[in-house]
């Protein structure tokens, strides 16, 4: 069965680092685009990084600087390093990847995923 399994989140004081991992699973080719989404509490879900196939990053204005996001397709696994965390970084954080799947024929075949959140919280 293929899924996104998340980890790495936690609770740490303002100033802090976490490092998010975010692993897909099952029977896949590779991981095309990526990328990580926080919702905090009371608010929409917004896009935090993402990544493509090639590697080409962007990242939101809050966070960029402070958030890197890489990949290491040998392990199929989509990586958020976080430094200078902030109380407003607080939040749920999920990761997506469109992921290609061998299907009939032989033809590879994309499909979105989710992970299911992994909690964030920054203390002041």
């Amino acid at each position: 069965q293929v899924q996104l399994v998340e980890s790495g989140g936690g609770l740490v004081q303002a100033g802090g680092s976490l490092r998010l991992s975010c692993a897909a699973s099952g029977s896949i080719d590779s991981i095309n685009g990526a990328g990580w989404y926080r919702q905090a509490p009371g608010k929409q879900r917004e896009s935090v990084a993402t990544i493509t196939s090639s590697s080409r990053t962007d990242y939101a204005g809050s966070v960029k600087g402070r958030f890197l996001i890489s990949r290491d397709n040998a392990n199929h696994t989509v990586r958020l390093q976080m430094n200078s965390l902030r109380p407003e970084d607080t939040g749920v954080y999920y990761c997506n990847a469109y992921l290609l799947i061998a299907g009939p024929g032989g033809r590879r075949y994309e499909y979105s995923y989710w992970g299911q959140g992994t909690q964030v919280t920054v203390s002041s």
